[in-house]
């Protein structure tokens, strides 16, 4: 299988000229159509994509996640990455704003779960069968991004099949960040290299991450280095033993 791990900063850009406003303020319409073409052209069975608007004056009125299972062929599993009962809910802009999977199968499952404290609180759960897959957006605050781990880690332990943790996980220290995480729950770093992805123009941080259960080998895992966003793309082919 192929999944393909994307923080697509709402389609409004990432090359070095964009300010950090630009992904809250810019328009997503050239850029939006660049990522269905490179999500079209690597053909995923499974694509995780954080930060997607759903329907804000970004994409006049559309949803991203829609717009681009529809250039794959494929379906999609949207919902707002914040709480609730989140303020947040209530602002035009940031209510229109989450994860989001799309999926070729259509013989699948999706549960919303939440974490208890913080603005982006979501974990998306997608299985199919064979395989599961989280989807996630931790904080940038540090206390509250290890409270979530805590919280992930016990919601993990229900867990019976092989299964992909994946996500912009905000680790500032990178890897050593999330190590007691992966210590605690038998989980691997599926890119091996553990390369920086972000930003995009020039790498610095470990901000994602694609981590795996036993049971899953990962054949390969490589980012493609695409200026569509100011993260760059995993992109993992796996098999589930």
């Amino acid at each position: 299988m192929r999944f393909v791990l994307y923080n697509i900063r709402y389609g409004t850009g990432g090359g070095k000229i964009h300010s950090p406003l630009s992904g809250y303020l810019g328009r997503s319409t050239e850029t939006l159509g660049n990522i269905g073409d490179f999500l079209h052209e690597l053909n995923p069975d499974v694509a995780g994509l954080v930060e997607v608007d759903a329907g804000s004056y970004r994409t006049r009125k559309t949803n991203q996640a829609e717009t681009l299972a529809k250039k794959l062929g494929h379906y999609h599993v949207y919902r707002s990455k914040y709480g609730t009962e989140s303020w947040t809910r209530r602002i035009p802009i940031f209510k229109q704003q989450g994860n989001a999977f799309i999926v070729r199968d259509g013989e699948h499952r999706e549960t919303f779960h939440y974490f208890e404290k913080g603005m982006k609180q979501l974990v998306i759960e997608l299985d199919l069968g064979d395989v599961a897959f989280f989807l996630l957006h931790l904080p940038l605050g540090s206390r509250l991004r290890h409270r979530q781990l805590g919280e992930l880690y016990e919601m993990l332990q229900l867990m019976q099949k092989p299964y992909i943790v994946a996500g912009d996980f905000n680790a500032l220290w990178g890897e050593q960040e999330v190590g007691l995480f992966l210590a605690a729950t038998g989980l691997k770093n599926a890119h091996a290299s553990n390369s920086p992805s972000f930003p995009s123009w020039k790498p610095k941080r470990h901000l994602d991450f694609i981590f795996h259960s036993p049971g899953i080998h990962i054949d390969r895992c490589w980012m493609p280095k695409v200026l569509f966003s100011d993260h760059l793309p995993i992109v993992c082919d796996f098999s589930v033993l």
